[in-house]
């Protein structure tokens, strides 16, 4: 029965429906394969249109008058949140350092780069308690610069802008971070269901921080680092500097780096915790409508000046904390330090004795003293060795502590901006860091005649087509969108450690590559290694289409240049190595995480959506490119040849699928029962998941094999072209 009575008292709402709080199909099934995150930053979630280019915006920018606004602003302390001190640098440091901190080198997701600290959860994060007031104050500069200021670019300049107004000399800046307009589901934080949960969830054994699990990099769910008051929130500097030496590793940093941003962090600024955490509100997600964004509001006692509330550490490192000095390491260094509690509980140490005039005063009243205090990460740069020995030569050589400091917040605010390619502004720094993967440019042309006659030339090589291929996807498919890093420019295939990563098949690559450098040796042009490296495979997959009777012409801009040895981080290029490629159908071994999701997770990272996916695996399927030569879900009885055979095959039903062991599964003909192909969960995904077998019933369509060669070449240029900035 229904009541459709409109005095009845029932909502006209579907409730959930116009939400996420309703159950979803992956709520229903949740083994279902999940491709949100390929079209999670779909063009019709940007308010800026899809012709908006922040780069040429960008570019229009004073950034002078910018950055003269941002220095203002630090000490124009406004009443609703006034500035510790009037001065709002350590805030505005603390915000950049936060939205940057998030990256980790594992898969290059989080960093500043996207102006993702505006959305959930790191909107709400407790490490990022308070962050939305620095974001609100900040407004006024966002609004007077418009779109030519993305927000990503206006949070770290800040920062740049509140050490200068500090005294810091700063490295450089570099802008074109574009921003989101919705929050990232592809990065993963964490399994707890609960914020601050025991870090014994993220290890197999929390003694031996090397066994966090990845690709996560902080302790904790809902912290940047580590926890301030120790493992666990139990202080033990010696347990906690082995923490913080994992977790800086797991974003690029050494031992000097770590060692320097702390000091630098803890130069300027302080804690908070001269409050009650119960009388906090809910943080932003979860605040009610009238808090218009803002969050941790506290409506019953004053909550700002010297009673606000974050970390619930209490106090500031230094005498002077809004002066960049050596302050930090010449407490720390020259002072006892005990155990106490904060006013609101939380554990910190605070000096044994001082005098009155070394203490820093009261944030409101300078005829106040209040004692300084250092986290419990603050004491592992004491306590541990290494850490120790480079604390005191920071502290006898001022100067060079400020250059490693300046460099290191170079490093931690752009490393997820990608190659130098990709800055903006007058205040890109000239020198090349070897952690921007340095690539040398390239001065030489090329003609249509000169490509044609290469094309020849490279098919005529001694290397089979689909070598020559896969040396291409091979070389490409490193490049990740997350921190822009990896990709055919550069050629670092041919170098370590890349040459002898087990995915690129290290024999067949050596073999190829000795091939290509003896036809580069005979040109009468200097044409670069990784020039020749994506020429070979466009004209592979040029032939593969002609052999099956259709003409394309496969875009290709030359300008690649090579990569030296000594251009090359080799450790910051482990954690690019593929583990997986379903695109060549290969795993390095089994793994808890089923294969199609490895694929889903390798293709947002190469920038890819579902469409694409779907059409480069089914031509490298049947172009045999498969790894180690194997026949797996290669649906075709011609095999180099490049045709829909493989969503033909996948979709005919006089054919039936049956496992067949070790995550295998037989292909037979359905009356004679003939064993016809093998294939993987890979190649079955793509006809049982009903979104990707919506795909390929159109490529398998009896019109569609030339559309199918079309977006197979249009998605083909964009992984051969993704690293290529240059001409973007």
């Amino acid at each position: 029965m229904s009541n459709n009575n409109p005095q009845s008292g029932k909502c006209p709402v579907m409730h959930g429906g116009n939400t996420e709080s309703g159950q979803t199909n992956t709520s229903w099934w949740p083994q279902s394969l999940n491709l949100d995150i390929l079209h999670q930053h779909d063009t019709k979630t940007n308010p800026l249109g899809d012709d908006f280019d922040y780069a040429s915006e960008f570019n229009k920018l004073d950034l002078q008058a910018v950055k003269s606004d941002l220095k203002a602003l630090m000490t124009e302390s406004q009443n609703w949140w006034p500035a510790d001190w009037g001065h709002y640098g350590g805030l505005m440091i603390r915000m950049a350092w936060h939205a940057a901190g998030s990256y980790r080198i594992a898969d290059g997701r989080g960093g500043g780069g996207t102006g993702n600290q505006r959305f959930a959860p790191l909107n709400s994060w407790p490490d990022n308690t308070n962050l939305d007031k620095a974001r609100r104050l900040l407004w006024p500069i966002k609004k007077k610069y418009g779109n030519k200021l993305s927000w990503a670019d206006l949070m770290i300049l800040a920062g740049n802008m509140a050490y200068e107004s500090m005294g810091l000399k700063t490295f450089g800046f570099g802008g074109g971070r574009a921003d989101i307009w919705h929050p990232e589901k592809d990065v993963y934080w964490g399994a707890e269901k609960e914020w601050l949960a025991s870090s014994d969830n993220r290890y197999e054994d929390v003694d031996d921080p090397s066994t966090m699990e990845n690709p996560l990099a902080a302790v904790q769910m809902g912290l940047i680092y580590v926890n301030p008051e120790g493992v666990n929130g139990k202080p033990d500097p010696l347990k906690t500097a082995a923490q913080v030496r994992e977790t800086f590793a797991r974003m690029a940093m050494d031992d000097e780096e770590t060692a320097a941003l702390t000091v630098g962090g803890h130069t300027v600024g302080k804690t908070h915790g001269n409050g009650e955490e119960s009388l906090l509100g809910p943080e932003p997600e979860a605040a009610d409508v009238y808090e218009q964004g803002l969050g941790w509001n506290n409506h019953t006692k004053r909550g700002i000046g010297r009673d606000t509330m974050t970390s619930g550490i209490e106090g500031a490192w230094t005498t002077y904390p809004t002066k960049w000095d050596n302050g930090y390491c010449h407490l720390l260094l020259n002072h006892e330090w005990e155990l106490k509690k904060s006013p609101a509980g939380a554990w910190q140490w605070e000096p044994v004795e001082m005098k009155e005039e070394d203490k820093p005063v009261d944030v409101e009243d300078p005829s106040i003293r209040r004692n300084p205090i250092m986290t419990d990460a603050d004491m592992a740069m004491k306590m541990d060795p290494s850490y120790r020995k480079i604390i005191e030569k920071f502290y006898h050589d001022f100067d060079y502590f400020s250059d490693v400091f300046a460099r290191a917040w170079f490093k931690l605010t752009h490393r997820d901006l990608g190659p130098k390619a990709r800055y903006l502004g007058p205040d890109v720094p000239d020198e090349d860091l070897i952690w921007q993967d340095p690539v040398p440019t390239v001065d030489y042309q090329l003609s249509d005649e000169d490509i044609a006659e290469l094309k020849l030339r490279l098919l005529d090589c001694g290397v089979s087509a689909q070598e020559l291929i896969t040396t291409a996807w091979d070389s490409a498919r490193t490049f990740r969108g997350s921190d822009y890093r990896g990709g055919a420019n550069g050629a670092r295939i041919r170098l370590a450690p890349q040459k002898d990563w087990e995915g690129n098949e290290p024999e067949r690559l050596s073999r190829v590559l000795s091939k290509l450098q003896a036809l580069q040796a005979t040109l009468d042009k200097p044409v670069s290694m990784a020039d020749l490296i994506v020429l070979g495979g466009t004209a592979a997959v040029e032939k593969a289409a002609r052999d099956g009777g259709v003409n394309v012409t496969v875009p290709f801009v030359p300008g690649r240049g090579d990569a030296t040895q000594e251009m090359t981080d080799e450790a910051s290029f482990e954690p690019l190595e593929p583990i997986h490629d379903g695109y060549r159908n290969w795993l390095k071994k089994d793994y808890q995480v089923p294969a199609e999701e490895l694929l889903v997770d390798r293709t947002q990272l190469m920038g890819l959506t579902a469409p694409e996916m779907t059409a480069l695996i089914g031509g490298m399927r049947v172009l045999g490119t498969n790894h180690g030569g194997t026949q797996h879900g290669v649906f075709t009885d011609r095999v180099g040849v490049l045709s829909n055979d493989f969503f033909v095959n996948l979709t005919d039903m006089a054919n039936t699928w049956k496992p067949a062991g070790k995550g295998l599964y037989e292909i037979r003909d359905r009356q004679s029962g003939e064993l016809k192909w093998t294939a993987t969960r890979v190649d079955l995904v793509f006809g049982s998941n009903s979104i990707l077998r919506s795909y390929a019933e159109v490529y398998a369509q009896d019109d569609n094999n030339d559309k199918f060669i079309a977006d197979f070449v249009k998605a083909w240029s964009k992984v051969m072209n993704a690293d290529r900035f240059d001409v973007q």
